[in-house]
């Protein structure tokens, strides 16, 4: 290995890099003019080429230097054992963000929530991580293995409409029918409601008599643009039905719990004047 090869390998290494920018541009300007692409499968094939071209551009680069394979093989196979235990991780995630990429079971835009709670929309899929950014506007960077040896919900992996079951409660001897009416109309009205879609509009539902109410809830289908908007599109929802039955005059009910209170010595001092 000279000064000369190890430029060479330098060198042969940037323009992997550059070719890899190129090629990435190339495909935008291709996407751009066709509707075929969209920015889920754009960013998918982007990052296989980005991988693609800097793996053939490392292999070259190591041949340039005068690297050799057979012997660089019987060495990591000495060191595998010990480079498999502290890589493990690494590995794992590496492995897994590709299956993330080729499988396309997750896409930048996502909305997901994991079995460790995070909830969120995916910004970018990277071969160690994945960065999820919260309805906080947090960047959560979680590790890819998570998502393939765990549970994750995907709320819009074949489509951007999702249900939300929103619910409520009103007076014993509330006209249901007349109550059903109103609660509609109301979220009709709301920009976030899926209308006019076969099989997907809005209903009501009985669930059970509580202790102080009718338990009903809402079924309704939200709008694409609003499926990762979920607490703020239930909370629109809420304060409709709240403001909705208020105005029609139907009692949404509280708990209510009678408080009695005994005071012994009370008692003893009435039982001292009887005696």
């Amino acid at each position: 290995m000279t000064l000369g090869t190890l430029l060479t390998g330098c060198v042969v290494v940037g323009v992997a890099m550059v070719a890899s920018r190129v090629l990435r541009g190339s495909l935008r300007s291709v996407a751009q003019r066709r509707t075929a692409f969209s920015s889920s499968i754009l960013y998918t094939i982007e990052r296989l080429i980005h991988y693609v071209v800097l793996c053939i551009g490392a292999v070259i680069a190591l041949s340039v230097v005068g690297i050799d394979f057979s012997k660089l093989a019987l060495v990591a196979s000495a060191l595998s054992v010990g480079i498999g235990f502290g890589l493990q991780a690494i590995f794992s995630n590496f492995v897994s963000g590709l299956i993330i990429l080729v499988e396309r079971a997750l896409k930048v835009g996502d909305y997901v929530q994991l079995e460790s709670g995070v909830i969120g929309v995916v910004t970018e899929i990277t071969v160690r991580a994945t960065i999820i950014t919260t309805l906080e506007n947090a960047e959560v960077i979680v590790p890819n293995s998570e998502f393939v040896n765990g549970k994750v919900t995907n709320w819009t992996h074949t489509n951007n409409y999702c249900r939300l079951r929103i619910p409520f409660g009103v007076a014993y001897g509330t006209d249901k029918d007349r109550m059903r009416d109103v609660v509609l109309a109301a979220i009709g009205e709301l920009p976030q409601t899926l209308l006019d879609f076969p099989g997907r509009s809005p209903s009501v539902i009985m669930k059970g008599f509580g202790d102080s109410s009718l338990d009903f809830e809402l079924l309704v289908w939200v709008k694409p643009e609003y499926a990762a908007q979920q607490s703020g599109t239930r909370s629109a929802f809420l304060w409709t039905i709240d403001t909705a039955l208020v105005d029609a005059g139907i009692v949404v009910p509280f708990p209510q719990r009678d408080l009695h209170i005994v005071s012994d010595y009370k008692d003893q001092a009435i039982r001292d004047s009887e005696g």
